[in-house]
């Protein structure tokens, strides 16, 4: 097994779904082990008005095109589905790909994505208590869906928050996603995840360590698994140039 894991979020912006199935089939050839994009209604960056596609769609597409790297949502805002269809939906496409899909979760931020859909947007505090009432509704309906799910479908949660998201982690998820940049938090807040999970009875080395990273992470490699890091994941807008994760993959294989 590597030292560390390496994998790649494809922005579903400014490009074409046939752009996103070429650069998801072309990462998961080249031996990434995840592949990720995100759940948003609109571009994050760039024209506001420019292509975008929803996420869960994607990740049925990619369940069926892929055959070898996990994939998942990096993540799924919360407030966007019912916790039961999110956990049905997520068992189904599963399935699609043979038990490669993480469950990648999230209490939601894009303040346009609310407004334009209906939602409701309210407040941090509001989207974090409605995340830590989901969890255990995902994790109850997992377990009386028929089939269940076809592989182990972890949890990730996404969020660097010290008071509530990190704790979530340590009660409910086996992955957790936090920010590369800069190393020294990301280090702080790996050793607050520690101590979230000594305090609800669990051990921290149960929990995978991934790192959301730019396109030059290959200098930031030593301190960021000098600081936990388990698992990076380039983040990589259109157009899909995939050579920054070759890089990474290059760099982790030598260590």
């Amino acid at each position: 097994m590597a030292l560390c894991k390496v994998g790649v979020q494809l922005h579903p912006q400014h490009c074409s779904v046939d752009d996103l199935r070429h650069a998801w089939q072309a990462a998961d050839a080249m031996g990434v082990d995840s592949i990720w994009t995100w759940d948003h209604f609109f571009p994050l960056y760039g024209d506001p008005a420019g292509p975008h596609y929803e996420g869960w769609s994607l990740l049925a597409a990619m369940a069926v095109t892929t055959s070898r790297a996990r994939f998942g949502m990096l993540v799924t805002c919360n407030s966007y589905r019912n916790p039961e269809l999110l956990a049905d939906m997520a068992r189904t496409v599963d399935h699609l790909s043979h038990g490669r899909l993480i469950l990648g979760i999230g209490a939601g931020w894009f303040e346009r994505d609310y407004v334009e859909y209906g939602y409701e947007f309210g407040t941090p505090a509001t989207r974090l208590r409605a995340l830590g009432e989901a969890l255990p509704r995902i994790k109850a309906r997992l377990g009386k869906l028929t089939p269940g799910p076809a592989g182990p479908l972890p949890i990730l949660i996404g969020g660097g928050g010290e008071k509530v998201t990190l704790r979530l982690v340590a009660e409910h998820a086996s992955m957790w996603n936090g920010f590369g940049r800069p190393v020294e938090q990301f280090a702080h807040k790996n050793r607050v995840l520690d101590d979230w999970c000594h305090k609800v009875g669990r051990d921290p080395a149960e929990v995978e360590r991934t790192v959301t990273v730019g396109d030059k992470a290959v200098d930031d490699l030593d301190a960021l698994i000098e600081a936990g890091a388990q698992h990076l994941i380039v983040d990589l807008g259109a157009p899909f140039h995939l050579e920054p994760v070759q890089r990474l993959m290059d760099a982790v294989a030598k260590r």
